[in-house]
């Protein structure tokens, strides 16, 4: 085997394993869908894992793209320290989030109904290259509906405290029966 066919083939070889190693990269957590209710605060929750160390220049990125699916907007952006945001958010996300806990997570204040959308949450933590992008589907309603677990519970709760009256009710009317009873046993005493 001469040289530069020996080396194309080590080199070809290479390229193989190498597409076969994974690539390092950061991996972001968030919920799919949540609801809030109009004019209310919400913590969008972004945690992630990184197979690095946390760097000096990681950064991250909150994206919305409205559901009108017109063109993404920036919310927030944060490199070494939170940046302010400016747009439709504009002084309305502050930070939450502690890089120390693998947490870049954001609060938008007073919510309306055009916040409807989805959020994006990006971390880049160099030299971990690409990763996940965390997506949030957020919904802003005129109230909260009842879920299953509200139902549940007043259903639960409603249960105890008619245990509660019939026990009451039950004690009392064993009392006063006693209390008559022995109001009986002493006019028949006092008979005899």
């Amino acid at each position: 085997m001469d040289g530069p066919s020996w080396l194309g083939a080590v080199l070809f070889l290479g390229l193989q394993l190498r597409a076969l190693w994974p690539a390092a990269a950061v991996e972001v957590h968030t919920s799919k869908e949540v609801y809030a209710v109009n004019g209310t605060n919400l913590r969008l929750k972004c945690t992630f894992s990184s197979s690095s160390p946390i760097s000096q220049h990681l950064s991250v990125t909150w994206n919305f793209q409205p559901e009108d699916l017109s063109s993404h907007e920036p919310v927030f952006y944060y490199l070494k320290e939170p940046y302010k945001s400016a747009g439709r958010f504009k002084e309305r996300v502050t930070w939450d989030g502690n890089i120390e806990h693998n947490d870049v997570s954001i609060i938008i204040w007073n919510l309306q109904p055009t916040d409807n959308g989805t959020f994006t949450c990006q971390v880049k933590n160099p030299p971990d290259a690409d990763g996940t992008i965390g997506e949030v589907r957020l919904r802003v309603v005129q109230k909260v509906h009842f879920s299953e677990i509200h139902f549940l519970a007043v259903a639960i709760g409603s249960a105890c405290i008619l245990m509660i009256i019939v026990v009451t009710v039950v004690v009392i009317c064993r009392h006063y029966r006693k209390k008559a009873q022995e109001k009986r046993i002493e006019v028949t005493d006092t008979e005899l």
